[in-house]
């Protein structure tokens, strides 16, 4: 039977970097515990799947997000030595 839309995880667009985290690895820990059928560790795998992409995409985005700022911060800094 399939779980309610009101039971189901959030979806992964809407994670945060901590939240995607913390849900992967507690998919890591049920699937290396083998309590898990083969269906459910096969759910998981595609849900962890999804969340390693999230999470990179968040830390792509900071990086990128501070290479700019070091990029405006060497502007400034030769704006004012030009002063």
């Amino acid at each position: 039977m399939a779980r309610k839309q009101t039971d189901a995880a959030p979806p992964v667009e809407d994670l945060g970097y901590e939240a995607a985290m913390e849900e992967l690895e507690a998919i890591v820990a049920t699937i290396e515990s083998g309590e898990v059928t083969l269906e459910a560790a096969m759910a998981g795998h595609s849900r962890g799947r999804a969340l390693v992409q999230r999470c990179r995409s968040i830390l792509d985005a900071a990086e990128q997000e501070l290479e700019e700022a070091a990029v405006e911060d060497l502007a400034e800094a030769g704006e004012e030595d030009d002063a």
